[in-house]
């Protein structure tokens, strides 16, 4: 029953790494639905609360997949998720690189690259929305999202300095448990 569930983590994670156009992040949609609503492996809350973890290690953000895959099958998911979000789309990012080596500076290639920057922002988006909706479990956690999300947008202060007060303001407050 384990092996089935690890072949399945590795599969799931296999086809959500080939969405990874802009890195792992913009990824994490596909991977709540999947996740949370399609397989039933994990609850909002924990999605949102792996990926808090995730994001205070140190590393690159790819690290949320394992984290999920060590949350759903231990030392053995962590394994299937990771050789499943990074299998696939290391060896299509390989293939890519030499095609696009021998184009040059072709015209379809220039084509390509402008059209992805706004497919990587949309997805990122997303994943913003998603991680929001899964994390604001009320109106004071809805408060602090639109917060960070304001200072973030508009001043050009470091994302940490949001993560930190934010933080802050729910251990003043005794909420630390939306932590």
């Amino acid at each position: 029953m384990k092996d089935d569930l690890l072949t399945q983590i590795f599969l799931r994670f296999a086809g959500i790494s080939l969405l990874a156009v802009g890195g792992a992040m913009a990824a994490l949609p596909e991977a709540q639905r999947q996740i949370v609503t399609g397989a039933h492996w994990m609850t909002d809350a924990q999605f949102a609360q792996s990926f808090a973890i995730a994001q205070t290690s140190p590393g690159p953000n790819v690290i949320v997949f394992s984290l999920f895959g060590w949350r759903m099958a231990g030392l053995a998911g962590l394994v299937a998720a990771t050789l499943g979000i990074l299998g696939p789309s290391s060896l299509l990012a390989f293939a890519a690189a030499r095609i696009l080596r021998r184009a040059g500076e072709a015209a379809w290639l220039a084509r390509l690259k402008k059209s992805l920057a706004p497919l990587a922002i949309g997805l990122m988006a997303a994943s913003g929305y998603v991680l929001a909706r899964a994390a604001d479990s009320d109106a004071f956690a809805l408060l602090i999202t639109a917060i960070a999300t304001a200072l973030v947008v508009f001043t050009s202060r470091s994302p940490l300095w949001a993560i930190a007060g934010g933080a802050a303001v729910c251990v003043a407050a005794g909420r630390a448990g939306l932590l």
